[in-house]
């Protein structure tokens, strides 16, 4: 039986699995490559304000249980217009590659066109082809590639 992914903006009674979620997927990122400075610069969901946090979200569901989630920003840059940034997405292992991270995509998208975007930016950690994939399938592609090295080691 095939599950067709379900995705809505969140409401207030989703913060409890949003923030299960974003713990479960910052536990993920600590051993992958560019995860601890990625950690460093978004803060865990807890850390922002519950309305903001649902305002700027969207779930993916299975039978009403949260299976995935997105988060984004909008920001103006003078140059190029609005500019949807996808903060992150993550979907539970049991329920990935039923085009829920497509879905989630999606959904941020037709938000921001709404609220007059004019680009969208995300990021993907290196070495992680599954979120490449998910951002290239929508027509997202780096426009730049940041290297960074320690210099105190």
């Amino acid at each position: 039986m095939a599950v067709e992914p379900v995705v809505r903006r969140a409401v207030s009674a989703d913060l409890g699995s949003l923030l299960e979620m974003d713990a479960a997927s910052r536990r993920i990122l600590v051993d992958q490559r560019g995860g601890e400075a990625w950690l460093a610069e978004h803060p865990a969901m807890s850390r922002l304000e519950g309305s903001d946090l649902i305002e700027r979200s969207v779930v993916g569901l299975i039978d009403d249980v949260v299976v995935g989630l997105a988060l984004w920003e909008i920001v103006d840059d003078p140059a190029r217009g609005g500019i949807l940034r996808v903060d992150r997405v993550h979907v539970v292992s049991a329920a990935r590659e039923l085009g829920f991270g497509d879905a989630l995509l999606a959904a941020m998208i037709d938000i921001g066109r709404s609220r007059g975007c004019r680009h969208v930016e995300a990021q993907a950690l290196p070495g992680d082809r599954e979120t490449k994939n998910l951002y290239e399938r929508a027509g997202i592609t780096a426009r730049l590639i940041t290297v960074s090295r320690r210099l105190d080691d």
